[in-house]
């Protein structure tokens, strides 16, 4: 079902670094991540998608739907958004599935919203992941505060995940014994995708996170040393197929975020240029004295 669903973000596995807030406890993350993602037409990308993706959060809202979804837009890459839905299980997805099934006004609305929408798209899916414990580091469950997203794809070779989850683990240790500001949450896929890809997620604060990231680097090579790193070298030619790496920005336009992510910062999440034109439609619609 399109957008009722959120999820988390990128990081680059040998030298990711960002500073989100104290790192949380895993189990605050959710368990079941969607991403829908929506490749748009050559230049349908912006206020035009906004526009109908508006649609969306509109219903919602008048609903007060209980599923937030937060929305992302490439920065590299082909043309596309994202939208991360978290569910604590699956059986959580399907309660929200079913407040919509009983409520033809809002099924209604989501439908005609993505009637609209669909002519700005080229193509839409969705993939379905879930949180690996073993394969995250310091991930952090609040990114009301990020403003951009690293994302790091990993497609393992059949037969391969062992070398892969030892791989991941030397880099975890890597950046223990480093002391830098890597986090990441790990999520492994289980639906719409082949079997045995991973993605890495971290949020970045401003695009300077992103710099410290890399300036990270030598730490991280300081902390494996050559051999280690000719090891790792090894383990991930063994077991990657391939990886690459996409960032994002977070499109508060296009997100259905939480009262408490709008009141802590609402010039971000619903800034006056964006609450104007809703106010001055529910204006328009009170009948006249």
């Amino acid at each position: 079902m399109k957008k009722i669903s959120p999820v988390l973000l990128g990081l680059s596995i040998a030298i990711a670094g960002t500073s989100l807030a104290a790192a949380q406890d895993t189990a605050t993350l959710p368990k079941v991540l969607q991403i829908t993602r929506e490749y748009t037409k050559p230049y349908k990308g912006d206020a035009a998608h906004d526009k109908t993706e508006s649609a969306f959060v509109q219903a919602m809202t008048r609903a007060k739907f209980p599923v937030y979804y937060e929305a992302f837009k490439s920065m590299s890459g082909k043309s596309r958004a994202l939208y991360f839905t978290q569910y604590d299980s699956f059986a959580d997805w399907e309660k929200a599935n079913k407040i919509v099934a009983k409520n033809p006004t809002l099924a209604g609305d989501l439908e005609r919203a993505g009637i609209g929408d669909g002519e700005l798209l080229d193509e839409v899916d969705s993939v379905v992941y879930v949180r690996d414990d073993e394969l995250s580091y310091h991930p952090h469950a609040d990114i009301s505060h990020a403003r951009y997203m690293e994302i790091e794809v990993f497609e393992v070779r059949p037969g391969r995940t062992g070398e892969f989850r030892e791989a991941a683990k030397m880099v975890k240790a890597a950046h223990d014994k480093a002391g830098d500001s890597a986090h990441w949450a790990m999520f492994q896929i289980a639906f719409g995708a082949e079997s045995d890809t991973f993605v890495a997620l971290s949020a970045d604060n401003s695009m300077a996170d992103i710099d410290t990231g890399f300036a990270n680097g030598k730490k991280f090579a300081d902390a494996i040393g050559e051999d280690g790193m000719k090891k790792l070298d090894h383990l991930s030619a063994e077991a990657i197929a391939s990886w690459h790496n996409e960032l994002f920005s977070v499109n508060p336009k296009q997100s259905y975020v939480s009262p408490d992510w709008i009141k802590a910062e609402p010039d971000f999440w619903k800034p006056k240029s964006m609450a104007a034109p809703a106010a001055k439609a529910a204006a328009e619609k009170k009948p006249t004295p």
